[in-house]
């Protein structure tokens, strides 16, 4: 699972600095105005005047029935391509089957023909590693060719890799002699994220349903990584006879059929941002643009009545297509009023909002949270994995693959299932009792996934396919509240970066897990959950004692406030104006 495949909005209000502030900048909420920006992966995104004079398509001027289209057409696009390589549990028995690096086997190693041996095991979990690893780090690149080039762009470039991916990984099946699986798969890994990031754009297309749109975008995510499970039931229905470089060959199919719908009915220019439409709504709502300099030109006055009325009757035409598309006035409202309630009920909204991203990287906000997505992603990748070489161990094999292959269905139910509450969570959770939920499950999952009995091993996985999106979505949560739109990219970014190349790492708790513990996954299992739980509880605890201390500042603030309204006498009525009335 990646860090980028789950956010949850794509756009919000930053705290910035009032200019007379900006130099003694220290965190407070006084002293600070908000400022609109979008959610971006750019390191060093444009700044906002040129990202709002970027060309983008009006929604109005596009037809309902194409921009529905439009949507479905990403979803499927997602839902077919973007996170395949995460259905890796799926696909493994069929690796196996077809004996890739058997060769790095001794024939003692081997029991049976589905048999594997050490360094086979290290090797595939490597193949599973690099495209994981691949799918958080690639998020920064393509991020800045998004708002660079656009959305159109990224899905060229998507589709060219798929394919490459796709030939390759078939290639490589054809003719056991060449190697070429781990590069294929980073391919295929790449080519995911460039359909995938620039996805959440299409969420434009119907401001009033982005959230929506959203999810349904981050669950077809979710669904991609089915793909290699009805692969391998085909692969098991036809005998084996349907062979993976087949497969692989007709996948590029996918590609295909996604750049045909770029070219003929997927936007050319990424639709404009609701703060966009707001811009040009509050100019159509002036009334005073009906009237122009040139009028002073117009010598009949029924010609200039004319002319001024076909100006209003277009503002309004403009307005209630602009009604149309963002929701009217009361709507509209309710989304401000929504959000307000949002940063409220985080406790922590703003506050690192307006400070520089290496500023924000030298708190304890930062580092702990990157600590915990350090550790956790690294024990989620390596149960994906794991998770049937685990349940072997534990029990016995048949139970093994009982449990693998629920997983194997659990895996992209679960994160659709979750994905639209994931949302009302973090909507209605403060940031401190947010994390102290999945802190909570995280260590549970660590303890039952120490268990060797069956209903632990069922438990443990319908846990982990509903936390394992929650995560995700939290942490960009956490990002966008604590650090701001402004710098996500950059402190984002580091955190996916970091937590990616960590991830190495992996490949040392395979050959520890099959060397020194003898294949016994529970020392790395209660070690990971243990160090998981000890930064939890710190982050929990910090970020707790931090929210309580903004919101005893906000008291102090209003109090203050209230005090000094309350100090300033009254104006007597002739110091309003009022001189008497006359008689």
């Amino acid at each position: 699972m990646s860090l980028v495949q789950h956010v949850s909005a794509l756009e919000g209000v930053d705290r910035a600095p009032e200019p007379e502030v900006e130099e003694a900048l220290d965190g407070a909420y006084d002293g600070f105005e908000p400022i609109h920006r979008m959610i971006s992966y750019d390191l060093f995104p444009p700044p906002v005047e040129v990202i709002e004079d970027t060309h983008a398509t009006p929604q109005y001027k596009v037809s309902t029935a194409k921009r529905i289209a439009q949507v479905a057409i990403t979803i499927l696009a997602c839902w077919f391509g973007s996170g395949i390589i995460f259905g890796y549990a799926a696909l493994k028995p069929v690796l196996v089957a077809h004996g890739v690096y058997r060769e790095l086997c001794v024939a003692d190693d081997l029991d049976g023909e589905l048999d594997t041996c050490y360094e086979q095991e290290l090797r595939l979990n490597l193949f599973f590693t690099v495209g994981s690893i691949t799918a958080n780090v690639s998020a920064l690149p393509v991020g800045s060719i998004l708002d660079r080039y656009g959305s159109r762009v990224c899905g060229f470039a998507a589709c060219i890799i798929l394919a490459a991916g796709s030939l390759l990984m078939g290639y490589s099946f054809s003719n056991p002699h060449f190697d070429g699986y781990i590069a294929a798969n980073f391919l295929l890994a790449l080519g995911g994220t460039f359909l995938f990031v620039p996805s959440f754009q299409i969420a434009n297309a119907f401001p009033k349903y982005a959230g929506t749109i959203v999810a349904l975008v981050t669950g077809a995510f979710d669904a991609s990584a089915a793909i290699y499970l009805f692969y391998r039931l085909l692969f098991e229905a036809t005998n084996q006879t349907f062979t993976p470089d087949k497969f692989f060959l007709g996948y590029t199919i996918v590609p295909a059929l996604v750049f045909l719908g770029l070219i003929t009915i997927m936007p050319s220019h990424d639709y404009q941002t609701p703060h966009q439409l707001e811009v040009k709504l509050e100019k159509a709502e002036d009334a005073t643009r009906d009237i122009h300099d040139s009028d002073d030109e117009i010598e009949s006055y029924n010609e200039l009545r004319r002319v001024r009325r076909e100006r209003a009757e277009r503002r309004k035409n403009k307005l209630r297509k602009l009604d149309k598309v963002l929701g009217d006035e009361d709507t509209r409202k309710q989304r401000e009023q929504h959000e307000e309630e949002r940063q409220e009920v985080s406790a922590v909204w703003g506050v690192l909002h307006g400070q520089p991203a290496h500023k924000q990287m030298a708190t304890l906000w930062f580092i702990l949270i990157t600590l915990m997505t350090v550790l956790q992603m690294l024990r989620m990748n390596y149960f994906i994995a794991t998770v049937r070489n685990q349940y072997d161990y534990m029990l016995d094999e048949e139970k093994g693959i009982e449990i693998n292959n629920f997983f194997d269905v659990a895996l992209p139910v679960g994160g659709v299932i979750s994905t639209p509450f994931i949302g009302l969570l973090l909507d209605h959770l403060s940031v401190p009792f947010t994390l102290a939920v999945i802190v909570f499950l995280t260590t549970l999952i660590g303890v039952l996934n120490s268990i060797p009995a069956l209903w632990s091993g069922y438990v443990t996985v319908i846990l982990f396919v509903l936390l394992r999106p929650l995560y995700y979505s939290a942490m960009s949560d956490y990002a966008t509240k604590v650090f701001g739109f402004a710098t996500f990219g950059r402190v984002y970014g580091t955190i996916i970066c970091f937590s990616g190349l960590v991830n190495f790492s992996q490949y040392g708790l395979d050959a520890l897990t099959h060397g020194p513990f003898d294949s016994n996954p529970i020392p790395i299992n209660i070690f990971l959950a243990g160090a998981g739980f000890v930064v939890g509880f710190i982050l929990v605890a910090f970020v707790a004692t931090e929210g309580n201390r903004i919101r005893a500042r906000q008291r102090e603030d209003v109090e203050d406030e209230e005090r000094q309204r309350l100090l300033i006498p009254e104006e007597s009525e002739e110091e309003r104006g009022d001189y008497g009335s006359f008689r």
